[in-house]
């Protein structure tokens, strides 16, 4: 039996990021599926070796410099738009978004969507909370841009200035009248947060500081246990269980 749940704030903001590694659309409200927010990363951008391309180097990902100076939308038929730092908007679909990205990138690139290879890094959902945005922002001397972190949630856990988060690690999240989520570990930090995004300039250093005082993590990762509509101004309530931190 769950036990009795305890609010701990409210959905500030919700992200979906139609291509992975671009700059993403801030929501109002957002159906969450078990796979995340409704076609969160189901596009990509591919090299010509099969990696997918990113701000970093791993098995699956390639490093591609200028890809998340682009953005990425969701036009009114719920087709991705690719938008370039010149204001040229591309529908995915269509070879144009593949050219242009090419063009402007130097190398050949292919948009295309998710098949049997995951484009999420770690797990389908990815949260953070104010309290831990404030002490990463009291820890750098400077106030941080939370777009850099590129999660789905944010949740407005009030005037604390901590690694909030921390505690929930193997709790339970429920948020609004629908969405449960189990939460994970922390969620490891990259190159990727210092590097220039789409409104958002370089040179945060957010990784150095992080990697002395918090293990390199920020937020947590999620999985999806029930699905349902999530809206900004919901209320985030925790149900600590046994394998809550």
């Amino acid at each position: 039996m769950r036990q009795m749940g305890s609010p701990v704030g409210t959905v500030r903001a919700l992200y979906r990021y139609p291509v992975k590694s671009t700059a993403g659309e801030a929501l109002a409200a957002v159906e969450v599926t078990r796979r995340g927010l409704r076609d969160d990363r189901l596009w990509a951008v591919y090299t010509n070796d099969g990696g997918i391309a990113s701000g970093k180097r791993t098995r699956r990902f390639r490093p591609v410099p200028g890809l998340m100076q682009w953005s990425s939308s969701t036009a009114e038929d719920g087709v991705p738009l690719l938008t370039g730092p010149d204001g040229r908007s591309y529908r995915v679909d269509e070879p144009a978004a593949s050219t242009a990205l090419s063009s402007a990138l130097g190398r050949e690139l292919r948009v295309q969507p998710e098949t049997t290879v995951q484009h999420h890094d770690e797990t389908p959902l990815h949260l953070l909370t104010t309290s831990s945005l404030a002490a990463l922002d009291d820890l750098t001397g400077a106030q941080v841009d939370e777009r850099r972190f590129r999660a789905n949630i944010i949740i407005d856990t009030g005037p604390e200035r901590v690694f909030t988060e921390d505690a929930w690690i193997g709790a339970e999240l429920a948020l609004g009248p629908e969405v449960l989520l189990q939460l994970g570990p922390g969620m490891p930090r990259c190159v990727m947060v210092d590097q220039p995004q789409a409104g958002v300039d370089a040179g945060a250093k957010a990784l150095k500081v992080l990697g002395a005082h918090h293990r390199a993590e920020l937020g947590l990762q999620a999985h999806v246990l029930r699905t349902g509509m999530l809206r900004a101004g919901d209320t985030v309530t925790l149900h600590l269980g046994s394998g809550a931190a």
